[in-house]
């Protein structure tokens, strides 16, 4: 499945900004919240694109960039991210393997539309974050003791 996240949207909701302020805290704020998603989604980054606004960016950001394997895009050619990504939506193949974060309700209506998936910041969120915190509380699974057979077969095999 891909995931199509609405960025600043994601940002706000879930309270993560960089340390930096001025200038450069835009920046700051949007690393750490792209380091919290490597976090989450771990293996599922590489099918993640994440949008942010961007129609009055400084010069120098690129229109796409790689980060922990999400891809960012940049809505430099567009009046906004939702404009960026409701062409996502409507230009994708295959709509109903795609999962829209955002609680943008424009999103959310252009994505159903297409029979994709939606889901608020919010709840997209919170449910990554229990996912994590049941990840991490799980006990690594020890592999099983081998039995009498096994035993005997690896005697054999290594003629003992």
């Amino acid at each position: 499945m891909t995931l199509i996240i609405d960025g600043y949207n994601l940002l706000h909701a879930s309270g993560v900004f960089g340390a930096e302020r001025g200038p450069r805290g835009f920046e700051a704020s949007r690393v750490a919240l792209l380091d919290m998603l490597v976090d989450l989604l771990a293996d599922e980054a590489a099918d993640t694109i994440v949008v942010f606004d961007a129609a009055r960016a400084p010069d120098g950001l690129p229109a796409r960039l790689t980060h922990g394997g999400i891809r960012v895009w940049f809505a430099r050619e567009y009046p906004d991210a939702d404009s960026l990504i409701e062409e996502l939506v409507e230009n994708d193949d295959a709509p109903a393997s795609l999962l829209v974060v955002s609680g943008d309700r424009r999103l959310q209506a252009a994505a159903r539309r297409r029979r994709a998936a939606a889901v608020s910041s919010d709840e997209w969120l919170a449910a990554r974050r229990e996912q994590r915190r049941r990840r991490q509380a799980a006990p690594e699974a020890k592999p099983p003791e081998p039995g009498p057979a096994d035993v005997e077969g690896w005697k054999r095999y290594f003629g003992l």
